[in-house]
C-alpha cells in the first residue's frame, strides 16, 4: 500500500514540477500582459490573477491571498488522506493526485507573488477564455475526472446492489 500510495504522492509532485518549469520559462520570457499568438484561436500571456476561477475575488483587497492558500492545504490534506485511503483506485487516486498537485502548484505562486502566474491564453472571435495554467489544467482534468469516478462507481454499487438482492 505505502509504494502505490508514493506513486500518486509523486504523480502530484509531476504535476507541480511541470507547473513551475512552465510558470518559470513564462516569467523569464514575457513582461506583464505581453502577449504571444501561437495559434489562430491561442496565445501565450503574462497575467498575475490574485483571485481564483475566473478572478473570483481578485479586486478582494489581499485577504484572499490567505484564504486561498489555507483552503487549498485543507482540501491537500484531506485529498493526501484521500489518497492514502483508496491508494487502489486508480481512477480516483490518479484524479485526486492531479488535483493536489494543481492546488499546491497555485499556492507556491500565492505564497511568491502574492496571485497566481497565468499564461494559456484561449479565444475564439474576439472573446477570451480566462488565461489559466498547468496547475488549473490539472484541477480541471482532476474534477472531471472525479466527477465522472462518481458516477461510474455509483452506478456499479447500485448494479452490485441490485445482485445480491
Amino acid at each position: 500500500m505505502p509504494q502505490v500510495f508514493a506513486r500518486w504522492l509523486a504523480l502530484a509532485g509531476t504535476v507541480i514540477a511541470a507547473d513551475f518549469l512552465t510558470k518559470a520559462w513564462v516569467l523569464a520570457a514575457f513582461r506583464p500582459h505581453e502577449s504571444l499568438a501561437i495559434l489562430p484561436f491561442f496565445n501565450l500571456v503574462l497575467v498575475f490573477n490574485a483571485g481564483a476561477a475566473f478572478s473570483f475575488l481578485a479586486q478582494a483587497g489581499g485577504w484572499q491571498k490567505w484564504f486561498f492558500v489555507l483552503l487549498a492545504l485543507g482540501i491537500s490534506a484531506w485529498i493526501v488522506v484521500m489518497l492514502r485511503r483508496h491508494a487502489h483506485d486508480r481512477l480516483q487516486s490518479f484524479a485526486l493526485a492531479l488535483v493536489l498537485g494543481g492546488a499546491l502548484g497555485n499556492v507556491i505562486d500565492r505564497l511568491r507573488f502574492g496571485a497566481v502566474v497565468d499564461f494559456l491564453d484561449v479565444h475564439v472571435a474576439g472573446w477570451h477564455w480566462p488565461a489559466f495554467n498547468v496547475a488549473d489544467s490539472a484541477i480541471t482534468v482532476g474534477v472531471t475526472l472525479l466527477v465522472w469516478h462518481s458516477f461510474v462507481h455509483k452506478e456499479s454499487a447500485h448494479e452490485h446492489g441490485a445482485r445480491s438482492e
